[in-house]
C-alpha cells in the first residue's frame, strides 16, 4: 500500500454529523480506548496508538456515538513519525455514518494548527477515501515506506 501526501492548508471544513462526538481522549481514559482499538482492529495498531498517549494532550481523537456511549473510531498522528497521521479506524458497523471522515478532517485541522503543511499517511489502506475526504495524493515510489522494517 503507498503513502500519502495531504496538503494542510486547504483543509475542508470538519462537519460532526448529530448524535456522534470527535475529540482528545484524556490519558485516564487510555486504558478503554487501547483496548478497543486491540479489539477492533490489531495488537500492532493497538501498540502504535499507545504513542499517542505518552504526548500532552494526546495525539489522537476518538469518536463517541450518543445512542451507545461508547468508542467507534478514532485517529492518531505523530505516532509513527513526526507528521504521519495514523493509525485510523472505524468500527464496521458505523462506516458510512460520516465518523470517519469527521475524526480524519479534525486530526488534519490539529496537525495543521500544529504547525505542520503537510500530513503523510502511511501505508494507506482505503486511498480512494482519503483523496475524496482531504485531496491525498499517491507518494510514487514509497512503498513498502516505513512499515516495510525487516523486523517481524
Amino acid at each position: 500500500m503507498p503513502d500519502l501526501l495531504v496538503p494542510l492548508y486547504r483543509l475542508p471544513a470538519v462537519d460532526v454529523p448529530d448524535g456522534m462526538w470527535v475529540g482528545v481522549p484524556l490519558p485516564h481514559r487510555s486504558g478503554s480506548v487501547l483496548d478497543y482499538i486491540g479489539r477492533t482492529f490489531s495488537r500492532e495498531w493497538m501498540d502504535e496508538a499507545s504513542v499517542a498517549f505518552c504526548r500532552t494532550p494526546p495525539t489522537m481523537k476518538v469518536v463517541v456515538f450518543e445512542d451507545t456511549g461508547s468508542i467507534e473510531g478514532f485517529c492518531c498522528w505523530d505516532c509513527t513519525a513526526k507528521g504521519f497521521l495514523g493509525p485510523v479506524g472505524v468500527s464496521p458497523e458505523r462506516r458510512g455514518s460520516g465518523a470517519g471522515r469527521s475524526v480524519v478532517l479534525s486530526v488534519l485541522h490539529s496537525m495543521r494548527e500544529s504547525g505542520y503543511a503537510y500530513a503523510v499517511i502511511g501505508g494507506a489502506g482505503p486511498v480512494e477515501f482519503f483523496q475524496r475526504i482531504c485531496d491525498a495524493r499517491v507518494i510514487e515510489g514509497s512503498e513498502p515506506g516505513i512499515y516495510g522494517t525487516p523486523l517481524k
